[in-house]
């Protein structure tokens, strides 16, 4: 196959996710989350991959259901993913300043989300589910309550360390 040929990313591991899930389009969610989770995004070449092997589907509807889902990203994220909730019970306690700060922090400017090192990537969130404990900010699954932009500031100078 032509595509296989031209792939940049490791087709063995997409083949076996593609398997474990029995290569049944119904699958195509749990399948898309999988790979994700192995690449830390959805590469392009992978959801090409994707529509081309598993019968009943196509590269476009790959994409189609890929860029529906707030849950998959088709930018590659940092190692540490951090989620910022805006949701309204941390809107009105002050989480834009936290997201703000969490910008500021990392350099990053409008239309950017992962520094240039790769290292970390920030998201904004409608709801973490952590209401009382707001604003939040949640770091690879760790949750920041009561978050302030000086906590923030702590927090990164702290994981830059970590990485130093």
């Amino acid at each position: 196959m032509a595509v296989e040929s031209t792939l940049k990313i490791d087709t063995k591991k997409l083949d076996d996710i593609i398997t474990g899930f029995e290569s049944k389009k119904s699958n195509l969610i749990a399948i898309l989350q999988k790979v994700q989770e192995e690449f830390k995004y959805l590469p392009e070449e992978a959801m090409i991959y994707i529509g081309t092997k598993i019968e009943g589907l196509s590269p476009a509807t790959v994409f189609g259901v890929a860029t529906f889902y707030a849950q998959f990203s088709l930018e590659p994220k940092g190692k540490y993913e951090i989620k910022v909730c805006d949701g309204t019970a941390c809107h009105v306690r002050g989480s834009m300043p936290v997201l703000n700060a969490v910008k500021n922090k990392l350099k990053l400017k409008d239309g950017k989300f992962t520094t240039e090192n790769g290292l970390f990537s920030l998201e904004t969130v409608s709801c973490l589910g952590a209401c009382g404990l707001a604003p939040v900010m949640v770091i690879n699954e760790k949750v920041y309550p009561q978050m302030t932009s000086e906590a923030v500031s702590m927090i990164i100078d702290t994981l830059m360390k970590e990485e130093a």
